[in-house]
């Protein structure tokens, strides 16, 4: 259960600021059956990651969605760990930073959702 999230982004905490955080993979595979009872060619390729992003937007200084504004198209570390409690699992890496969409409906917090690529395979350490 995420209740007490560790989130950066270069550095700087935004975990006040978003309900979700997910690292997700996409392995691409392709696998075709042939011209016998049980054949098939398999070929499982190496995975991609990015990391899905919904929370506030938040444009006033401190907020995400300036950060993510200002910082648009660099590469910055991040660290993201489900618990954040000593001794527990934390993912880190690097992450090619996107401009969060701007406006909502009237009536209700202005919420962005977002993905952004990660560079290489996120390592998993402590907290």
């Amino acid at each position: 259960m995420n209740r007490n999230i560790l989130f950066t982004l270069g550095g700087t905490s935004f975990a006040n600021q978003v309900w979700k955080v997910r690292i997700v993979p996409d392995t691409p595979f392709q696998q075709q059956r042939t011209l016998v009872p049980d054949g098939t060619i398999s070929d499982v390729d190496s995975a991609t990651y990015t990391m899905e992003l919904e929370g506030l937007q938040d444009y006033e200084t401190g907020g995400l969605a300036a950060y993510l504004l200002t910082n648009a198209g660099t590469q910055v570390a991040f660290a993201f760990a489900p618990v954040n409690t000593a001794g527990k699992k934390k993912f880190t890496g690097t992450v090619v930073v996107v401009a969060a969409p701007v406006g909502g409906e009237q009536g209700e917090f202005a919420q962005m959702e977002l993905e952004m690529p990660i560079i290489g395979t996120p390592t998993l350490t402590t907290v």
